[in-house]
């Protein structure tokens, strides 16, 4: 039977982009009412729509403003792991990374009740510690790469490539890949573009996110498409409502709304991990 999960995601940490590292204190404060604004209406929306979705929240945003945290779990909806502060994994060593990596997921609990399952890169990227360490924490799924369109992957370890071609292919670990596509991003989409454009220009980005979901509907007969989105690019005013109205544009064409974790755990039921008997321990 012909499936196609639609994973709505919103990275929650307007705060920690105007830190100057990770221990200090918040340095500006510019878009932190835009960020707070934007997440209440969000709620609004996804509470009208009656459909769960997934924040990847920094440990620091947690810390400084709990109640529209708590107002997230709440609703219901899942909470993932993006970080203490928006600070790019390849820039901390392995010990400062696996500390904040601790220290978040420690605070998510506290929030929550549990640890985070999913993770999402602050800067879309891995340091060549982040997949020992989400492995070493039992994360189900991360998804801050770009490998496959609608397809969740298994996330390899001992991958080599010099720049032009891949020279070592590695092997498949348990970790489970819910990819993303800077197309499908609210500031390539909305914050960057206009967002009503004018005729001839690129289509506004209700047509094109639906045209994503759409395509995945036309090529495969189950499938995941992710859409990354920020609380202080698309819940602000008028984009709300864009994002309302995109919602339920993809309602009457048959999406399967779920948290990434749900469509993470449906994918491994698909198709369980088997570990090579020689690697297991270390998968």
């Amino acid at each position: 039977m012909a499936k196609h999960i639609v994973c709505l995601s919103f990275d929650y940490d307007v705060t920690s982009w105007h830190m100057p590292d990770e221990d200090t204190e918040l340095a500006s404060v510019v878009e932190i009412e835009d960020g707070h604004v934007g997440a209440k209406n969000i709620l609004k929306v996804l509470e009208k729509q009656e459909i769960p979705a997934t924040w990847f929240i920094s440990g620091f945003t947690i810390q400084m403003f709990p109640e529209i945290c708590d107002a997230v779990i709440l609703a219901g909806h899942e909470v993932g792991h993006s970080g203490w502060t928006h600070v790019a994994p390849a820039k901390l060593s392995r010990k400062k990374e696996e500390d904040l990596l601790i220290r978040a997921n420690a605070t998510i609990q506290k929030l929550s009740g549990q640890k985070a399952l999913g993770y999402r890169s602050p800067a879309w990227d891995h340091s060549p510690h982040t997949l020992d360490l989400l492995l070493k924490y039992d994360f189900l799924y991360e998804s801050s790469m770009m490998g496959t369109g609608y397809d969740p992957y298994r996330v390899r370890r001992g991958y080599v490539e010099d720049g032009i071609k891949m020279q070592k292919e590695g092997h498949d670990t348990r970790l489970i890949e819910i990819p993303i596509k800077w197309s499908q991003d609210d500031h390539t989409k909305v914050a960057l573009p206009l967002l009503e454009p004018e005729p001839g220009q690129q289509p506004g980005v209700i047509d094109a996110w639906l045209d994503e979901f759409l395509y995945m509907q036309a090529t495969s007969k189950w499938g995941i498409i992710t859409y990354t989105c920020h609380p202080y690019v698309i819940g602000r005013g008028k984009r709300a409502d864009i994002l309302s109205r995109f919602v339920a544009q993809l309602k009457t064409r048959g999406a399967t709304f779920m948290t990434m974790e749900d469509a993470a755990r449906e994918y491994n039921a698909r198709a369980p991990f088997a570990a090579r008997a020689d690697l297991s321990k270390a998968s």
